[in-house]
């Protein structure tokens, strides 16, 4: 019993200690809550200030941005692949900063850094998600205006322009001269009748084939699920 009493002031002691320790913990994160950032911290978010960035979805998900520099603001949640430029760090002063972003579709929103540290390479890319998709899609653009524009440079009537470039090439023509109005065919099958004629048979996607005699296009049909159908059809 006496050495329960002498080390009770010890538990005591040993009690406060734990109690200011909880105290000073609880301190701290209520700290963090607040959003209290250092000053290197700022400067780090500074950073992206003027950066351009992407939203994608993950998972069926969007960011999330508010309407202004409040926690209590309203949410707005943008479109799928739309871009915004950082336009400055909000707030750094008093240490409760917020992105302040502008969508390409003119809306201004807000975003807590650490929310879009946590978005970052998930739902917000530095990369356009339609990148490859926009190449290609200029690269079509430009491989038709020079096809347009090779066609109505050539000797040939009007008539026979205005056909190639609604990809109609006219009988006559030659192979290469095919080859620039539609492009390369998918296969191409080569023939050799009784007359020793030299012929060829093109084959485009769309049902379209060509037909050559020595070079030259004799005909176009268009064949769908076995059939042959003669032009216009």
């Amino acid at each position: 019993m006496q050495f329960r009493k002498n080390h009770s002031p010890w538990r005591n002691l040993l009690s406060a200690s734990a109690v200011v320790c909880m105290l000073c913990f609880l301190a701290t994160a209520n700290e963090l809550e607040a959003g209290q950032y250092t000053d290197k911290q700022l400067e780090a978010f500074e950073t992206r200030v003027g950066k351009i960035y992407w939203v994608r979805s993950q998972d069926g998900n969007l960011p999330g941005f508010l309407s202004g520099p409040s926690s209590q603001a309203a949410k707005f949640t943008p479109a799928q692949n739309e871009s915004f430029e950082i336009l400055e760090l909000y707030g750094g002063a008093n240490k409760e900063p917020y992105y302040k972003v502008k969508f390409e579709s003119g809306q201004v929103a807000y975003i807590r850094p650490e929310q879009f540290h946590e978005q970052f390479n998930l739902t917000i890319t530095s990369i356009d998600p339609l990148a490859d998709q926009k190449r290609h899609a200029e690269e079509q653009s430009k491989a038709e205006k020079d096809r347009v524009e090779w066609i109505n440079s050539q000797p040939w009537s009007p008539q026979v322009k205005q056909a190639a470039v609604n990809k109609q090439p006219t009988p006559g023509l030659n192979t290469s001269e095919v080859k620039r109005i539609l492009g390369d065919p998918r296969r191409i099958t080569k023939l050799r009748g009784v007359t020793k004629n030299a012929e060829e048979q093109w084959f485009y996607p769309d049902g379209t084939v060509l037909i050559f005699t020595n070079g030259l296009l004799s005909r176009t049909e268009h064949r769908t699920e076995g059939k042959t159908n003669p032009p216009g059809k």
